[in-house]
């Protein structure tokens, strides 16, 4: 039992594990992974579930690194306090597009609907399903709270 529940945690957290940064200043041609980035928020799909503050958040921090690294400026040639702003920069920008894009897959799941043999194929975001999972218990935990009429 032990080890099944280590292989599925284990597989859990591979994607996880190797998802790719959306951007890094080490490597080198940061206009690209700009742009790379601003074509992911304007399609709707890759970054589908960010929030419009976390959107103007990662909008300001790409703003804030474009100008410190304007030119032909390498990390490793600012000084110690403009570096550290620079790395801070680009950890809140990885860890909101990390997290965005992890709720912005899509799962899709094939379930049999009550009354039918059909099995039906949803598909929704993780956010989505989440949400509605939430949608859900909040509403049963009100239903099982509400006061309940006496039957004389």
């Amino acid at each position: 039992m032990f080890k099944i529940f280590t292989l599925v945690i284990t597989l859990a957290a591979a994607p996880l594990a190797l998802a790719n940064n959306p951007v890094s200043v080490d490597a080198g041609d940061f206009a690209a992974q700009r742009a790379n980035i601003e074509k992911g928020l304007a399609d709707g799909k890759t970054y589908a579930e960010i929030s419009s503050a976390d959107r103007g958040k990662v909008r300001e921090s790409l703003d804030r690194m474009s100008a410190m690294l304007e030119g032909d400026m390498t990390p490793d040639a600012l000084p110690a306090e403009r570096k550290i702003d620079l790395y801070n920069s680009q950890e809140t920008v990885n860890t909101i597009l990390t997290q965005a894009a992890f709720d912005s897959r899509i799962v899709c799941s094939r379930d049999v609907p009550t009354g039918s043999h059909r099995k039906v194929t949803t598909c929704s975001t993780a956010a989505e399903r989440t949400r509605r999972r939430q949608q859900d218990q909040d509403a049963l935990r009100k239903e099982q709270r509400a006061p309940q009429p006496r039957r004389d």
